[in-house]
């Protein structure tokens, strides 16, 4: 499987993705990387493991449409299979959605429906909850409400910081997102309007585990 991932930052996801393809565990390719942000160091890991890469910044389009095209059109031009989305700080519109119809997944930092759009882990202190965790849901037009894939589960402890809850959570998010995205190569990704079915999977939810291999 082709992919093409889309960033915004440091790319600790897309490094996960990348230790995951190089250690055997994750069978597909990264045929392009696309960065909204010039400075983003996810673009120093692309140098750093020879992957394509290219910057496409808003600013540079009169429109958010014109902008989006020139994804879409950098994304099929490396005829990807899939594209992920790890840590892309924008909200695509329903056109670039329609363009790879339930091939666009996401990593969000809660269990949704709970604490979607920005700032979730700020959220879910604000509120109380003691779990939270990570989900990874294909990418439907409804902001991080697309049908879940799989989702880890992590404590909200008495002192966290939105900084240590985020950390916690991301290494979570390292473990989930390549998972995802094996099984989405291996075919075995079924959709039933919002219900999935990963056929095989022991686990549709990580519990508070760091030994369990989830591979």
């Amino acid at each position: 499987m082709k992919l093409g991932i889309l960033v915004s930052g440091r790319g600790s996801n897309l490094q996960a993705i990348v230790d995951a393809i190089e250690s055997g565990k994750l069978p597909c390719s990264i045929s392009i990387v696309i960065s909204d942000r010039e400075k983003a160091y996810a673009l120093e890991r692309c140098k750093k493991h020879h992957i394509p890469h290219v910057v496409i910044k808003r600013k540079d389009f009169g429109n958010v449409q014109d902008f989006e095209e020139e994804l879409i059109r950098s994304l099929k031009e490396a005829q990807v299979d899939l594209v992920v989305l790890a840590g892309f700080m924008r909200i695509l519109s329903a056109h670039f959605i329609r363009a790879f119809p339930m091939k666009i997944i996401n990593i969000h930092p809660s269990l949704t429906p709970a604490f979607v759009g920005k700032d979730a882990q700020k959220q879910a202190l604000e509120y109380g909850s003691k779990i939270t965790g990570c989900t990874v849901h294909l990418v439907t037009e409804e902001l991080d409400s697309g049908p879940v894939i799989v989702q880890a589960c992590v404590p909200v402890l008495p002192d966290d910081t939105e900084e240590t809850l985020s950390e916690r959570i991301l290494a979570y998010e390292h473990r989930v997102l390549p998972q995802a995205i094996r099984w989405m190569a291996e075919g075995r990704v079924k959709v039933e309007g919002r219900k999935v079915q990963v056929i095989g999977a022991k686990y549709g939810t990580l519990p508070v585990n760091p030994q369990l291999e989830v591979f």
